[in-house]
C-alpha cells in the first residue's frame, strides 16, 4: 500500500525545500534490487491554493497535482518554506486548512520556515519544532508556545516533525522512509540520489 504524501507549495516558496523531499519520496525502493521494475511506496501530490502554475523561488513555474479544495486523502502532508512563507502568515483560510489537514494525516511535517506557517495556525503549540536558523529568533518572538530546537537538524515530536532549512527537507524525508521501511531503504533512497546522508542529527550551520 502506497502513502499518499501531500506536499504544499505557494507563491515564492523555496524550490529546495520542496523538491527535496519529492525526489527522496519518489526515488524509494524497497527491494532495491528491483529498482526499475517496482514503484514507490510513496505517492506524491503537489498541492496549492488553485490549479494554477505556482511560481517559486528564482522564477519557476510548477503546476500543481490539484489545488487545496481538491486534495485527496493524505497520510503524510509536508510544509515547506521559502520566502512566500511571511506574505500567508496572516492567511486565515490557508490556516484552518492546516488545522483541518493535520487532524486527518498520520504525519504533519514542515521544511525550513514552513513551521512558521504551523505556528500562526496553533500546531506547534507545545511542541517541539525548529525552522532555518536566520528563522530562529522570529519563531522564538512570535510563537512563544513553540519549543524551538536551535542545535537540531530534524525536531521528532510524535507524529509531528520539523526541519532546518531547505536542504535539511531531504534529511527530514529520509527520517521518515526509515521509520517506515527501515534504516536500509532509507540508506539506499540517499545513495541513489548520491546524497551523503549523515548520521549526525546536529544541526549543520553554525549559529
Amino acid at each position: 500500500m502506497q502513502k499518499h504524501v501531500g506536499i504544499l507549495i505557494f507563491e515564492n516558496v523555496e524550490v529546495l525545500d520542496f523538491t527535496g523531499p519529492y525526489e527522496v519520496f519518489v526515488t524509494t525502493r524497497l527491494d532495491e534490487t528491483r529498482r526499475r521494475e517496482t514503484e514507490s511506496p510513496y505517492r506524491v501530490s503537489l498541492l496549492a491554493a488553485s490549479a494554477e502554475p505556482v511560481t517559486c523561488s528564482g522564477g519557476m513555474r510548477v503546476l500543481p497535482t490539484c489545488s487545496l479544495n481538491d486534495a485527496p486523502a493524505l497520510d503524510i502532508l509536508v510544509v515547506p518554506g521559502g520566502w512566500g512563507v511571511r506574505a500567508l502568515l496572516e492567511d486565515a483560510a490557508l490556516q484552518a486548512w492546516l488545522r483541518d489537514r493535520a487532524g486527518q494525516v498520520s504525519t504533519l511535517a514542515s521544511v525550513c520556515t514552513g513551521s512558521l506557517l504551523l505556528a500562526s495556525a496553533g500546531l506547534l503549540d507545545g511542541r517541539d519544532a525548529t525552522t532555518h536558523w536566520r528563522s530562529l529568533p522570529f519563531m522564538k518572538e512570535h510563537f512563544p508556545r513553540v519549543r524551538v530546537h536551535e542545535d537540531l537538524h530534524v525536531v521528532q515530536d510524535g507524529d509531528l516533525i520539523s526541519s532546518a532549512g531547505i536542504s535539511a527537507g531531504m534529511d527530514l524525508a529520509l527520517h521518515l522512509v526509515a521509520r517506515d521501511h527501515g534504516v536500509e531503504v532509507a540508506a539506499n533512497a540517499a545513495r541513489n540520489m548520491e546524497y551523503p546522508w549523515p548520521t549526525d542529527n546536529t544541526r549543520r550551520v553554525t549559529l
